[in-house]
């Protein structure tokens, strides 16, 4: 049996980005906080993340036909906390607008990502959410916020071919 303690501290060793998902649900904006996004194919585009099936935001997302994955940029932290806690006005003094797919992009992202939801898979306490991307853009050529040991951390080099 593993201990579910030294499991999340183990997996908190792996960094991840930080994205909002968001939707309007019966007209009102609405997002949850996921560290759980990942490109899933090219052809078709898919993208996919994984929410908490206890998680109440999730319960009212996934009314939605239409979602959008929001890469939050490093000065974003601030904005990340008050969509990850509950309450009723998360969006209060927060810069978004509706797209032209009537999705819902968060002001200062990194890039947004509206898709139309494909499937909904379960995954033992999560579930597995499918998106077909049907469109995208880089919107700030920023460093992404990135969540790392029970943090928010920023990415100190850059290698590659850039």
């Amino acid at each position: 049996m593993i201990d579910a303690r030294t499991y999340r501290d183990v997996l908190g060793h792996y960094p991840t980005g930080v994205c909002a998902i968001s939707a309007f649900v019966a007209g009102t904006p609405l997002a949850m906080v996921v560290g759980t996004f990942t490109s899933v194919s090219l052809e078709p585009p898919l993208v996919g993340f994984l929410p908490a099936r206890s998680s109440e935001t999730w319960q009212q997302l996934r009314l939605a036909e239409v979602f959008c994955v929001n890469v939050l940029a490093s000065d974003q932290a601030a904005l990340c906390k008050r969509m990850a806690t509950r309450g009723p006005d998360r969006f209060a003094d927060v810069d978004w607008i509706k797209g032209s797919d009537s999705e819902l992009r968060i002001g200062g992202a990194v890039a947004w990502i509206s898709c139309h939801l494909a499937s909904v898979t379960e995954a033992g306490d999560h579930d597995f959410v499918l998106g077909y991307v049907r469109a995208t853009a880089l919107v700030r050529d920023t460093a992404p916020l990135i969540f790392h040991r029970g943090g928010f951390t920023e990415p100190t080099s850059s290698i590659g071919n850039r």
